[in-house]
Parts: structure tokens; C-alpha cells; sequence
């Protein structure tokens, strides 16, 4: 028996649906127990019946998967895009939810970037250094570029004294200290000066704070110092310039002191 006798006209089986929407009959299916795209009727025997308004919803459901919406948004819009207002509505608030995904992705891809130059210059394969590189570049941290200098001892130090908060607060302190010395060496401030040596207090507070007070880290900090020399570009010249400037005040704030931690940390 032909079974096309059996659908009144007008109506479609769900393979005939598929095929002239280029989809598959279990994409429809799903819909249908999704409650996205129910069919309109069902035949005599138990088949599944569609109509041209079902056509018109299945393309609006595909034009929505397209732009980006969850089937949970179709689901909840279908009702309510009635009028050409309403579907600009729900456009506008796509087109707020892309923007953000755009600028998400293109940090992801920024990360990846640098991520991918600093193991180039790295010697060896080192994934603790590569997440810690990441977190660094989520924190927004400049100086994300220092962690390849880090031994694993030092590594574990830094990450065992620091979460995400006050990683960044740390490094914001740094960037503060780092932008002052900038601003000290353009006026010429002497870096015995009282406006020096108050820099140079803040900075070895800063220095105490991120070492714990654990002055056997010192040589390993004296040795990423030396290490920069490798470094390319403006944050090379930039942390090179700051660093001159940092080590004479410090010099003269230990003399000042009557010691100096950092040769003391050495023996």
C-alpha cells in the first residue's frame, strides 16, 4: 500500500521535512522531545505530521542555532518573536552575548600568543611553568614573562604563598613601585635622597612580602635579575632602566642599615 495515501494533503512526513530542510530525522526528533518543534498532526497510523507554519518555526529555529542561541533561548524566544521589534530585541541581546564571547576568545588567544614565544625561549619542556605563565596572563600580570626565570624551588615558594587575589595585588604593588622609580629617575631624585630611600623601604617591604621573609630566596631572585639580560624588546629596556635605578637605592638603603641582606643571603 502506498503510504503517501495515508497523509492528507498538506502535511509532511518527518523524512520528507528533513530532506527539504537539509537536516536529519533525528535532529527533528530531538526537537520534538525537546518541545522546540512539535509536529502539527499525526496520520492514521501513528506517523508524525508536519506543515508549512512547522517549516517556518524549523527555520527560525536554524537561523537562531546560526546567530549563536542555545536551544534552552529558542526554546524560550520561539513564543515571543512575533513582531519585528521583538526579533530585533532578541538580536540586540545576541549581538551583546557574541561581543563578549569575541572579546573573551581574543584574550584567550592573546594568552596563547605569548604563551607559545615564552616556551621558545625556555630550554626545556616545563608544564608548572606554562600554567604558571597563564595565571600570570589572566592576572593581567606584565611581568608574566619572569616565571621562565623561576627554578622550581623558587616556583613552589611563590605559588605556595599566593592565590589568585593576592598574586595580583602583589604584582599591583610592583607595577605601582615599578611606574614611582620610572617617575624618580626622570626627575633625578638621588637615590640616597629621603624621597629615595623612602622608595627604596617600600620596594624591599615588597620584596619581604613576596619572599615571606625566607632570605635564602634572595640569590634567586639576584639571579632572574641577571637573567632579563636575555629578555628582547621594550619590557627588556623598560625592567633594565627600573632595575638600575631600584639597585642604587637599595645600596645605599642597606648601607644606611648597616647590612645587606642580599650578600648575606649569598654566603
Amino acid at each position: 500500500m502506498d503510504k503517501n495515501k495515508a497523509i492528507p494533503e498538506g502535511y509532511m512526513t518527518v523524512g520528507e521535512v528533513a530532506r527539504k530542510m537539509k537536516t536529519t530525522v533525528r535532529t527533528l526528533q530531538y526537537y520534538d522531545r525537546e518541545r522546540l518543534l512539535a509536529p502539527s498532526a499525526e496520520s492514521e497510523g501513528g506517523r508524525r505530521l508536519y506543515t508549512d507554519k512547522d517549516i517556518v518555526k524549523l527555520h527560525q529555529i536554524q537561523s537562531m542555532k546560526y546567530l549563536g542561541f542555545s536551544l534552552d533561548d529558542i526554546k524560550n524566544r520561539l513564543t515571543a518573536l512575533e513582531t519585528p521589534e521583538d526579533v530585533a530585541a532578541a538580536l540586540n541581546e545576541q549581538e551583546k552575548l557574541i561581543r563578549g564571547r569575541i572579546a573573551a576568545l581574543s584574550e584567550v588567544l592573546r594568552a596563547v600568543e605569548m604563551l607559545r614565544a615564552e616556551t621558545l625561549k625556555m630550554r626545556h619542556v616545563n608544564f608548572k611553568k606554562y600554567a604558571a605563565i597563564v595565571v600570570n596572563l589572566q592576572m593581567k600580570n606584565d611581568f608574566y614573562w619572569m616565571v621562565k626565570h623561576f627554578d622550581d624551588e623558587t616556583l613552589d615558594a611563590v605559588q605556595g604563598r599566593f592565590d589568585m587575589d593576592s598574586g595580583m595585588a602583589i604584582m599591583r604593588t610592583m607595577s605601582r613601585l615599578c611606574a614611582e622609580a620610572e617617575k624618580l629617575q626622570k626627575e633625578d631624585v638621588p637615590c640616597g635622597s629621603e624621597r629615595g630611600q623612602a622608595f627604596a623601604k617600600a620596594w624591599w617591604d615588597m620584596v619581604v612580602q613576596f619572599t615571606g621573609g625566607d632570605m635564602k630566596l634572595l640569590p634567586k631572585l639576584m639571579e632572574l635579575s641577571e637573567n632579563l639580560a636575555g629578555e628582547d624588546g621594550d619590557l627588556k629596556r623598560q625592567w633594565s632602566a627600573v632595575e638600575g635605578y631600584i639597585s642604587k637605592t637599595m645600596e645605599a638603603y642597606f648601607t644606611n642599615l648597616g647590612y645587606n641582606p642580599f650578600e648575606e643571603a649569598g654566603q
